[in-house]
C-alpha cells in the first residue's frame, strides 16, 4: 500500500507492507487517500514488515521506552498502539517509520479491544506525525469542527468553528450541513495558526440512527462514515460554541469564555489525549520546537479576532446549524467582549 494524504496542512505520504495495517490506515482516510505522485512529501510514514527491534546501542535514554540521538528518537510501544517508532527530523521530510512488535498483553488488548486498537493505530501512523509537523510550524492542534455554510468560501457564506466537548453534537451538525452542501474540512480535529484551520482527516462518526446502520460500529453507538468532499483549508469568521440542555437558542459569548471552551474541549478530547506526551518526546529528543503546542495562544487569538456565539442545541438534535444562525449577526455576535 502506497499513497499520498493531506491532513492537519501537511502532505503525508504513506506505505505499508503489512497488509492488515494497510487496510486500517485506508478505512482510517475516509476516502482522501489519492496516489503518491512522487513529489517529496513533508511527512513520510513507513511501516515495515519485520518486526525486530530498533537497534539504540549507543543512543541517550530519554525516558523509558525512548532513546534519541542526533534528531532521531526511538520510540518502544508508542502510545500504547504495539508500534515501535524510529523518528528522523529532517528536512524536507519527516521520516516515520514502524514496526508492529505487541507484548503478549497488547494482542490480547488488541484482539478484543478492536475499536480502540484501530484508533490507536490511526493516531500512530495517521495523526500525530502530521501534527507534530504542522505544530513546528506554528499550528496548535484543536477538537474543533469548521464548516463553511456557503456554498463556497468567500461567496457570502458564513464559515463557522464549532467547539465544545466530546458528545455534545459536532459531527451531527457537520453532517446535517454536509447534506446541505456545506464544505466541511474536518469532523472533531483541525490545526490553527489563529487565521486559518486546516482539517486532520478522520472518519465522519455519527449516531447509528443518524448513518442507517451501515459504516464500522465504534464507541458509544457511533458509526464511521467516508467524506463526500473535504476541502484542505478554510478560514473561519465567527467561532460558535456549542451547549445542550433547554431550548435551542443562539446568544451572544464572550471572547474569554469562548477560548476557555476551546481550550478545554481540546484537552478534554480523548483522541488527543496520548499526542501531548508524543509531542513532549519528540521535541526533547530532536531539540526542535516547544514541548507543548500554543492551545492557548491559537485560541485566545481565535476568540479575541473573531464574532463568538454560544448555541444552545437543546436536549435532542432539532435546527440545522444554518437556521439557528439565520437568527442572529454579526453585530449581535459581537455584544460580549469580556
Amino acid at each position: 500500500m502506497r499513497g499520498l494524504l493531506r491532513t492537519a496542512g501537511e502532505r503525508v505520504e504513506l506505505t505499508c507492507a503489512v497488509p492488515w495495517i494497510a487496510d486500517i490506515l485506508t478505512e482510517g482516510t475516509a476516502g482522501q487517500l489519492t496516489v503518491a505522485d512522487g513529489t517529496t512529501p513533508d511527512v513520510r510514514v513507513t511501516v515495515e514488515r519485520g518486526s525486530a527491534a530498533f537497534d539504540v546501542t549507543g543512543w541517550r535514554v530519554l525516558t523509558r521506552g525512548a532513546w534519541c540521538r542526533r534528531g532521531q528518537v526511538v520510540i518502544s510501544d508508542a502510545c500504547s498502539s504495539g508500534l515501535d517508532l524510529q523518528v528522523t527530523a529532517g528536512e524536507p521530510s519527516l521520516d516515520v517509520v514502524a514496526r508492529w512488535r505487541p507484548s503478549g498483553r497488547e494482542r490480547a488488548a488488541a484482539a478484543v479491544l478492536r475499536a480502540r486498537a484501530r484508533l490507536l493505530l490511526r493516531a500512530v501512523l495517521l495523526q500525530y506525525p502530521a501534527l507534530w509537523r504542522s505544530q513546528q510550524r506554528g499550528r496548535a492542534p484543536l477538537h474543533a469542527s469548521v464548516c463553511s455554510l456557503g456554498p463556497a468560501e468567500g461567496s457570502g457564506g458564513q464559515t463557522v468553528m464549532l467547539a465544545g466537548p466530546g458528545g455534545i453534537g459536532k459531527s451531527t451538525l457537520v453532517h446535517g450541513e454536509l447534506l446541505s452542501g456545506a464544505a466541511c474540512t474536518c469532523d472533531n480535529l483541525c490545526v490553527s495558526d489563529g487565521q486559518y484551520a486546516w482539517g486532520v482527516v478522520e472518519p465522519l462518526r455519527l449516531p447509528a440512527e443518524v448513518h442507517g446502520g451501515q459504516g464500522r460500529r465504534m464507541p458509544y453507538g457511533r458509526r464511521e462514515a467516508a467524506w463526500p468532499r473535504r476541502p484542505d483549508r478554510l478560514q473561519p469568521d465567527r467561532l460558535v460554541v456549542l451547549a445542550r440542555g433547554g431550548k435551542p437558542a443562539v446568544a451572544p459569548q464572550s471572547h474569554s469564555l469562548a477560548a476557555r471552551h476551546l481550550v478545554a474541549g481540546t484537552y478534554m478530547a480523548g483522541e488527543l489525549r496520548r499526542y501531548w506526551a508524543f509531542a513532549a518526546t519528540l521535541a526533547l529528543g530532536t531539540g526542535l520546537g516547544g514541548s507543548h503546542p500554543p492551545v492557548q495562544a491559537i485560541a485566545d487569538t481565535l476568540s479575541s479576532r473573531l464574532p463568538c456565539l454560544q448555541v444552545t442545541l437543546g436536549d435532542h438534535p432539532g435546527a440545522p446549524l444554518r437556521e439557528l444562525l439565520a437568527t442572529t449577526t454579526t453585530e449581535t455576535a459581537t455584544g460580549v467582549s469580556a
